[in-house]
């Protein structure tokens, strides 16, 4: 089966690097709590088996990409890309490792049974992060300028989302500005627009 990595020899590259130092920095702290006598958390391991994962390719088979535009010479107001992915316990739980957000709301059951939301639900800026995910994808090599960011509805855990971005405004030197969401099947959940300059990708 023919998955997203093969199509995209950079977005498999990209994956094996952050693999490699996602994996580097939990390998490190294994070591620092093994030397200090401390045991893992079930979640630590849990992260640890996640790692393991994105190691051997598994995780991207779900990713989808949808783009009007291979060229970025021929980019103009209507071109869009398109990313999605589902946000699951285990996104989660990389994220707050990764960035220390911590929040209960969104690694604790029982504690986030108890607020407006009743459920835990993703970190707003992991699933913004898909933003950033969509525009990666578009042709030439995107470099992110600014966000501008609404959030208008939690995500729960296991939803499928997809980052909807398409080109609004052609700027000056080579810099387009776009409209951004993430949306999953009913919701605006996350509204704004980018800007972003596109260089010539280097060979």
């Amino acid at each position: 089966m023919e998955t997203n990595t093969d199509k995209n020899p950079l977005l498999a590259k990209w994956t094996e690097t952050s693999a490699h130092i996602f994996s580097s920095v939990v390998t490190a702290h294994r070591v620092v709590a093994a030397t200090m006598g401390v045991k893992l958390s079930d979640r630590e391991e849990a992260t640890r088996e996640a790692v393991d994962r994105i190691d051997a390719g598994e995780t991207l088979s779900e990713w989808d990409v949808e783009r009007s535009e291979y060229n970025p010479k021929r980019l103009e107001i209507g071109d869009y890309v398109e990313f999605t992915k589902t946000i699951s316990a285990t996104d989660v739980q990389q994220f707050a490792a990764a960035s220390g957000d911590t929040n209960p709301l969104h690694l604790d059951d029982e504690f986030a049974e108890q607020t407006r939301f009743q459920e835990r639900i993703g970190h707003g800026t992991l699933v913004g992060g898909l933003i950033s995910a969509a525009l990666a994808q578009l042709p030439g090599l995107p470099i992110y300028l600014s966000q501008d960011l609404e959030f208008q509805n939690p995500v729960g855990i296991g939803e499928r989302l997809t980052a909807e971005c398409e080109i609004v405004e052609e700027l000056d030197d080579r810099q387009y500005r776009l409209s951004t969401c993430v949306v999953n099947a009913s919701d605006v959940l996350i509204d704004g627009e980018a800007v972003v300059l596109i260089d010539d990708r280097l060979e």
